[in-house]
């Protein structure tokens, strides 16, 4: 697994910013960047499971930071953003494949919700990741099919955001500096709900790469210190703004610097389960440990956790399940 601001998905110029990731390069301070931003593919996962606001919004950021990360790594497979704890959210799963399929899913227990937010069932708080998933960890996994090794990256879940948890992952694996920003928020308009959230990164790029090797190291330190300054002066209303193009958005915080932007990348949300999933994964099980899974009509029923779909099993159905596998 390598960076690289190239062959990621199928791109598309023509396309409005939402649910688009847009590469770029300031190649006057040796650094690289996406901007990533998310809108009917999170109307698309999380409206679907009608989570309370506390859940939805960690999981908003939680899949335009996957969709940012993904997007800066060489790969062919499935990158995973996995976060796991012991407080009210105890798991949230997102998932990014090389063609632009995004999805999610969080699970949680509504009485610590409850308590945790006192009584209440509001936004999730500010620095919400101690109150909201206590301790636990986060990972990132790679997955390029069963004959490659899988990379995975696992810390603990230190920082109050999940982006803060991320610079974490980037300060202890000893990877390029990295400076990132997230914002998330549900807006209604016109009865309507709807959800945009937007992931702005910068990279420092390898002294090779960047075409810098007889630049000294103070110099070099004080560019990454610049893009960071003004990474970090874009707010979360311009970051959100659907009326703010991306690439206006990249002038307006780096104009002094040229940024060089690249092709845009679509996503969309999408699940990747199917009724021939479902069926290699019964397969695995002996018949008789099928039982609990049994509903009230004796059907054994599978329900997928990304998408809500669920799949149904008579006996005839398992007949040929396992008939296929002697």
């Amino acid at each position: 697994m390598s960076a690289s601001s190239e062959g990621f998905f199928a791109s598309d110029p023509h396309t409005s910013d939402r649910d688009q990731v847009l590469p770029f390069q300031l190649d006057a301070l040796g650094v690289r960047g996406r901007l990533v931003r998310l809108g009917p593919a999170l109307d698309a996962v999380i409206e679907r499971h009608g989570y309370p606001l506390a859940v939805a919004r960690p999981l908003a950021e939680a899949m335009v930071l996957c969709a940012t990360l993904a997007s800066s790594l060489k790969y062919d497979g499935i990158f995973t953003l996995q976060i796991s704890g012991d407080g009210p959210i105890r798991l949230l799963v997102t998932d990014l494949t090389t063609d632009g399929a995004l999805r999610g899913y969080a699970q949680f227990d509504s009485w610590k919700l409850a308590i945790a937010l006192g009584g209440g069932a509001g936004e999730a708080p500010e620095g919400y990741v101690p109150k909201l998933f206590g301790h636990g960890r986060l990972s990132f996994t790679v997955d390029q099919g069963q004959h490659t090794e899988r990379y995975q990256g696992i810390v603990p879940l230190e920082g109050s955001t999940l982006a803060d948890c991320a610079h974490t992952y980037f300060r202890q694996s000893e990877q390029l500096p990295t400076g990132l920003k997230v914002a998330a928020e549900r807006i209604v308009d016109g009865g309507t709900a709807h959800w945009r959230a937007a992931s702005l990164m910068v990279q420092q790029m390898p002294e090779f790469d960047a075409g810098r090797l007889d630049e000294d190291r103070e110099q070099r330190e004080d560019d990454w210190r610049k893009a960071v300054i003004l990474m970090a002066s874009a707010t979360e209303a311009e970051m959100l703004d659907p009326g703010l193009p991306s690439t206006t958005l990249l002038h307006r915080l780096f104009h002094a610097e040229q940024p060089r932007v690249f092709n845009r990348r679509v996503l969309a949300a999408r699940c990747r389960c199917s009724r021939e999933r479902i069926d290699r994964v019964l397969r695995s099980i002996k018949r008789q440990e099928l039982d609990d899974l049994r509903d009230a009509s004796g059907r054994v029923a599978v329900k997928c956790e990304f998408c809500s779909t669920e799949y149904a099993y008579d006996d005839r159905d398992l007949d040929r399940i396992y008939a296929s596998a002697a």
